[in-house]
């Protein structure tokens, strides 16, 4: 059975995790872009291309490239009159125009998702928020039914006051009808 260091020496140098391995070299820089940042440029320009200055600066560039090639004297003339230079232009503009476009479209609905379900999950807990205070509401309501109103506490403490004025009245009638009645000799303060 082979060993460790065999397979390593099989596999080279470079397979070791605690060895350096070499770098490649190329002749063109290495680029590298953020995450968002060619999505970001793509909406700048799909932004820009919806422009009216986008559209005039084009029709002018347009109406200047065809002028120039049918007005001007036949030795400065570089793209007849089939214009094929400036289709092959303007083609090669929507053919990088279309991708971008599209990228920044999926971008947006992206963005779009994103705020749809926030929106949702607010809708969500709005709605469990309102279904908590119209139970809330209802139990006010049922319990307000069974609290005395004032006119009730009124009414009951009048017939108090006057259970009250009986009762006193009662005892003073008592009181008086059991005094014994004394002869003259006592006198009345």
């Amino acid at each position: 059975m082979p060993s460790e260091d065999s397979a390593d020496n099989r596999n080279g140098a470079d397979a070791r995790l605690d060895t350096p391995g070499r770098r490649k070299r190329s002749l063109l820089p290495r680029v590298k872009f953020g995450s968002d940042s060619f999505g970001e440029f793509a909406e700048a320009f799909a932004r820009f291309m919806g422009t009216a200055a986008f559209l005039v600066g084009m029709t002018v560039f347009v109406v200047v490239w065809m002028a120039w090639n049918v007005f001007a004297p036949p030795g400065l003339v570089f793209d007849e009159f089939p214009f094929i230079l400036l289709t092959l232009a303007l083609s090669l503009q929507a053919s990088y125009a279309a991708p971008l476009i599209l990228l920044a479209q999926n971008r947006q609905e992206a963005r779009d998702r994103v705020s749809v379900e926030r929106d949702r999950a607010q809708a969500a807990q709005s709605r469990a928020d309102m279904d908590f205070l119209a139970r809330e509401i209802a139990s006010l309501r049922m319990n307000v039914g069974e609290l005395a109103t004032r006119e009730f506490l009124r009414k009951e403490l009048r017939e108090v006051l006057e259970e009250i004025d009986r009762d006193r009245a009662e005892r003073e009638h008592a009181a008086a009808s059991a005094t014994p009645v004394r002869d003259g000799s006592a006198t009345d303060r």
